[in-house]
């Protein structure tokens, strides 16, 4: 692996985590529709065994990943990472673990720059959409896919030389939190790099050893047609979904949706 660029320091500013989805998306599920969930998802999104995705952002999320993973793939695909972060990304590797992978809006990128790359993402329906993505592009042979959880890895130490992951891990136990942290750290070869990907606790992976580094110019979330951005707007972001239909706008710069660019990344060389 070629190794990260000289790193920056962490800056003083905390990048604007995103906006809270608010009521649109909690309205969509009921807990009648958390009968999608396995045993052990309940076990882990329902701890005291009851929930209600009206009043639980991070509830919706998860019956949106089951139910409805079409609908955020949409969402994702058009929420593009810097092209600087894609190419500071090591290449040449042998082996890389993407945890949290989702529907592929990093995993396809980490394929051009590896062997074999480990996707570990526990919602059955997009690891299926994931797997059609690599299928199309003739990457079944470089690619693998597992279920999986950030303190669950399933795999050995030492496994890769890249682990990353992109808009999934925070300071959260049911998103990762320190056990998360430990296990992709524990993957990783020793002068390997852990690298996390559009994070929004940055003090808290520095207190952990953790560089930043950000790149810098014009984001904008890309949909394919202004009724798209309008469709998705009033789900995702209804915040702004009045502007947007106000400006007939497809192509939406991320401040106006109050969320902070994917343009940055938190890293580790792990020592050897």
């Amino acid at each position: 692996m070629s190794r990260p660029e000289a790193p920056v320091t962490l800056d003083k500013a905390e990048p604007k985590p995103p906006a809270s989805t608010g009521r649109a998306l909690c309205n969509r599920y009921t807990t009648a529709d958390m009968t999608v969930f396995t045993r052990d998802e309940a076990s882990r999104f329902c701890p005291r065994g009851s929930g209600d995705p009206r009043q639980d952002p991070a509830l919706a999320w998860e019956l949106l990943y089951r139910l409805e993973p079409r609908l955020y793939d949409r969402l994702a695909s058009a929420e593009r990472l810097h092209p600087g972060v894609v190419s500071w990304l090591p290449r040449d590797v042998d082996q890389i673990v993407e945890v949290g992978a989702g529907t592929g809006r990093l995993t396809m990128e980490l394929i051009e720059r590896g062997r074999l790359v480990v996707a570990v993402e526990p919602a059955l329906p997009l690891r299926r959409i994931l797997r059609e993505k690599i299928a199309a592009a003739g990457y079944l042979e470089r690619a693998r896919l597992v279920p999986g959880y950030f303190d669950e890895l399933p795999l050995p130490d030492d496994f890769a030389t890249l682990v990353v992951s992109c808009s999934s891990l925070t300071p959260s136990p049911g998103h990762g939190g320190e056990a998360g942290l430990s296990e992709m750290e524990r993957v990783c070869r020793p002068g390997g790099c852990v690298a996390i990907i559009w994070p929004n606790h940055l003090e808290w992976l520095a207190a952990h050893g953790y560089r930043y580094r950000s790149f810098p110019g014009a984001m904008f979330v890309e949909f394919g047609s202004h009724h798209d951005a309008v469709e998705l707007a009033d789900i995702f972001y209804p915040q702004a979904a009045a502007e947007i239909r106000r400006h007939g706008w497809r192509r939406i710069p991320f401040e106006v949706l109050g969320l902070n660019p994917p343009r940055d990344v938190a890293f580790k060389v792990l020592a050897r």
